[in-house]
């Protein structure tokens, strides 16, 4: 393996070139094929991973068939403490799983992502599972339920933060005692088999997580086909969910979807601007937009819009765009196809009729290369009809739609098939409630871009962005079915 930076690291000893996991080993693909992970920055080789299909599929569905039994019954207070120990060597390794999925994925050095205190607030659920006890008809009778694991579960990822989710996903599942067969995106499953390495010397037994890379087409689609995966999760698009859903199906597999946005950020006159643009900027930004819960429109009562408009065109163009290893703010897209479906949404706003304010290009000079870098763009006299405001674009795009009232910025701000985040931008306390009510969003922040003020909030969406929730207090909970208990002595008592 290679990894594209001037000071190597230790990452190169968190991932076997070549190998996937199942049951505890580092295997090849059973077809015996690979495929490459690409830097977006120089499109130049990482590593290379198995090309896996469904007979892969079905070895890691045995393997953790295998080590379900022993791992349901484990307490789990004792599951909890090697999710912990397993949170301690993430930490530990934490500069250099950093680096690995900034290469793979593309983006900036942020420092460490929080995904061992991800994995600490889950490993403090996993003994914290509880049954209620139930009314009876007569006082000789007892009546409770239990939670119990699914058993042998599956999940699939994409490459957008392939190391915060697979922890969350993974962490969530096996917390609840059950088994995990993980596809990760073929774009990014570097970080996911250094996190799933990390969890073996945690202890963690074999065929507890097994991890196996390809494309969505042959191992991805063959997970959720599988007749003997009891919960599916996928986090990814909408047609693509809708393809997971009808697998699942046909099985009467259970499955909870997080399925992105086209999150609304209404400002008001009363905003604090000094506050809200650089957040606006920074959330359609980071990662390059490619974020599901990006804030990519800007719904704006009009007497506030111009000096907005104004604002936000020049903080755009204060952000930097190269390489993952230098200083800058945005890095590339994660490949050739997701740049040119960005750049064709920058045409198609155009095309439109919307006013390119800034951006809208590729970037040009030497430290970008062959690199799938786009520059930062802005659109301002969008409409809610044109198709840069009604779907995703996953990329640095931002559209600015001018309203007259409350109540339109309501109906503009709801008017799309998506509900995952939604932000409101107002000093007045009654205006913040009555939108917190108001939108139509699994998240709504008030003077937060992001929703990511809290610590441990439920995660997930409204309408087509899917159903189900992560990451809260009830992550663990999703993993888990309910049996109902009741009891009689045999012998009536006299």
């Amino acid at each position: 393996m290679t990894l594209t930076t001037p000071n190597p690291t230790l990452a190169e000893s968190l991932v076997v070139d070549g190998a996937q996991l199942i049951g505890g080993e580092w295997v090849p693909s059973r077809t015996g094929r690979t495929l490459d992970v690409i830097n977006p920055a120089n499109r130049e080789r990482l590593a290379s991973v198995p090309r896996s299909d469904a007979s892969d599929i079905d070895a890691a569905v045995e393997a953790a068939e295998r080590a379900f039994p022993a791992w349901r019954d484990l307490n789990a207070t004792a599951r909890a403490a090697l999710l912990f120990r397993w949170a301690a060597l993430i930490e530990e390794h934490s500069a250099e799983i950093d680096q690995l999925e900034s290469q793979e994925v593309g983006r900036p050095h942020w420092g460490p992502p929080p995904m061992a205190g991800q994995l600490r607030f889950i490993a403090g659920q996993a003994d914290k599972v509880q049954g209620v006890s139930l009314p009876t008809y007569s006082p000789d009778a007892l009546g409770f339920t239990l939670r119990e694991p699914y058993g042998v579960v599956g999940a699939i990822i994409p490459w957008n933060a392939p190391g915060p989710m697979f922890v969350t996903e993974v962490g969530a599942a096996i917390a609840a005692g059950n088994t995990i067969v993980m596809k990760p995106a073929e774009d990014a499953p570097l970080t996911p088999l250094a996190l799933a390495k990390l969890s073996i010397e945690a202890g963690i037994p074999a065929g507890v997580i097994n991890v196996v890379t390809g494309y969505g087409h042959e191992a991805g689609a063959a997970l959720p086909a599988h007749p003997r995966i009891r919960r599916m999760g996928f986090t990814g698009s909408p047609f693509t969910g809708s393809l997971i859903m009808a697998a699942c199906a046909k099985n009467l597999t259970p499955l909870h979807l997080e399925l992105g946005g086209k999150s609304p950020q209404v400002v008001f006159p009363d905003a604090d601007l000094d506050v809200a643009v650089p957040a606006m900027v920074s959330g359609i930004t980071l990662n390059t937009g490619q974020i599901c819960a990006a804030g990519s429109r800007v719904v704006v009562l009009r007497s506030v819009h111009d000096e907005l408009v104004e604002r936000l065109a020049t903080q755009m163009q204060k952000i930097t765009v190269g390489p993952w290893h230098q200083p800058v703010n945005m890095g590339p897209l994660i490949n050739e196809k997701q740049h040119d479906r960005v750049l064709g949404y920058i045409e198609a706003g155009k095309d439109a009729g919307a006013d390119l304010v800034t951006g809208g290009g590729v970037p040009r000079g030497g430290d970008y290369g062959d690199g799938f870098f786009v520059e930062p763009t802005l659109f301002d006299g969008v409409s809610p009809d044109m198709k840069i405001a009604r779907e995703e674009i996953f990329g640095p795009v931002l559209s600015v739609i001018a309203v007259d009232d409350e109540r339109e910025a309501i109906e503009v701000a709801n008017g799309t098939d998506y509900g995952l985040v939604a932000s409101v931008w107002t000093s007045d306390v009654g205006t913040a409630i009555r939108m917190s009510r108001a939108l139509q969003a699994g998240q709504v922040a008030v003077n937060n871009a992001l929703g990511a003020a809290v610590i441990g909030g439920p995660f997930g969406g409204y309408k087509s962005s899917g159903f189900g929730r992560t990451m809260g207090a009830d992550s663990v909970l999703e993993w888990t079915q309910v049996k109902t208990v009741s009891m009689r002595p045999a012998t009536p008592a006299r």
